[in-house]
């Protein structure tokens, strides 16, 4: 029996073309039986007539299967053997159960008719009782068929969701690796490069103005290691896990008025929550860098203000630049700033003010988080 059922299922491993070999070669060698024995009162060339059409038919059985269903219950009848009626009505059992029924029913039928000469109840009852069997074994194997290859594509289309889950889980991770790193590097990588400005300026100060500007370029240059640590251990510990200290604003602009900035603040985030005051140092850490970059020399004016009620809103405005900017900048900061204050509940915008300055503003949740995120932010932060 086991070998039996592993012949079944190597063959079925195939396709559908090498079971419809074996069936006609079945169908075959019951003609070849038939036309021996015989099996059928008629002469041994209609009998093998008969049943070389009937297994010749069995090869189309899943195109028209009402039709192969006909010309194996005439093989039947007219050869006696029952190979391509019984495979017909199991192949098409799942498609045309009601025309096959009553095609396999009449076969068995006339098939008794031939052989007896007379029908009765017994006969009826043991036609319908054959044709039964075979179709509901059909229908039985033509379900599980269906369940298996419906199982198959299931299986199929969940590899395929996860492996693009993966895929975007990548994408973001890299995205915002690649933010926050832009985040650090280009504040810090400014600011030394504010300090080494000054001293190429002023070649000739004198040894404890460059003592001090050699010292504060190597605190940044510290500084910004220390970030990249972080950041490195946060990233994989999830955005939620960053404990890196209440961020200090005041701290941020004397940073930069010690590098030669012209920076005023106004206002404070020592009193926000945690989540809202690191996004608004982030906001201004970007505003001082792009300020420096495009407006260099410029006056900077910050301002934070906030309630529970009101909610908080940053502003980071420069004046007009005194020389002309070089840089143009590829723009991938303002455009993760506005989406880091989009998955918070903020929104930022960016652009010049009246003055002929530049001006980027965001707003913000008390609680960042709390409001859900917009669908799209402002698209003058990335112009």
């Amino acid at each position: 029996m086991l070998s039996y059922r592993a012949a079944l299922r190597r063959v079925a491993a195939l396709g559908p073309h090498a079971i419809s070999a074996a069936s006609v070669a079945l169908c075959l060698f019951l003609t070849v039986l038939a036309v021996k024995a015989p099996w059928a009162p008629l002469p041994r060339p209609v009998i093998a007539t008969a049943g070389l059409a009937g297994a010749g038919a069995v090869w189309f059985r899943g195109r028209w299967p009402v039709a192969v269903a006909v010309v194996g219950a005439g093989a039947y009848v007219l050869s006696g053997n029952p190979g391509p009626l019984l495979i017909s009505l199991f192949s098409g059992a799942g498609t045309r159960f009601l025309a096959l029924a009553a095609i396999g029913t009449a076969a068995f039928l006339a098939q008794q008719w031939v052989d007896g000469g007379r029908l009765g109840t017994d006969a009826l009852v043991s036609a319908v009782t054959a044709t039964g069997v075979m179709l509901a074994a059909g229908a039985y194997a033509a379900t599980r068929r269906e369940l298996t290859r419906s199982l198959r594509e299931r299986a199929e289309r969940a590899e395929t969701e996860q492996r693009l889950r993966d895929e975007q889980a990548r994408s973001a991770e890299r995205g915002r690796i690649a933010r926050e790193m832009h985040d650090v590097l280009a504040h810090k990588v400014t600011l030394i490069s504010l300090h080494a400005g000054g001293l190429e300026v002023n070649a000739g100060a004198g040894p404890e103005r460059v003592e001090r500007e050699a010292a504060l370029i190597r605190v940044s240059a510290q500084e910004a290691l220390e970030e990249l640590r972080k950041i490195l251990g946060v990233l994989r510990a999830g955005p939620d896990d960053d404990d890196d200290g209440f961020p200090d604003l005041r701290r941020l602009v004397d940073s930069w008025v010690s590098a030669g900035g012209t920076v005023t603040l106004h206002g404070d985030i020592g009193t926000w929550p945690p989540e809202t005051a690191r996004a608004a140092h982030r906001l201004v850490q970007e505003g001082l860098t792009n300020a420096h970059k495009h407006a260099r020399g410029a006056p900077v004016t910050v301002t934070a203000t906030g309630s529970r009620e009101n909610g908080v809103t940053i502003t980071v405005a420069n004046g007009r630049s005194p020389q002309p900017s070089v840089e143009t900048g590829a723009r991938v900061g303002l455009v993760g700033l506005a989406e880091r204050f989009r998955l918070i509940g903020g929104t930022v915008r960016g652009g010049p003010d009246d003055a002929g300055g530049w001006c980027l503003e965001g707003r913000l949740p008390w609680h960042a988080g709390d409001a859900s995120p917009r669908g799209s932010h402002d698209q003058d932060a990335a112009g």
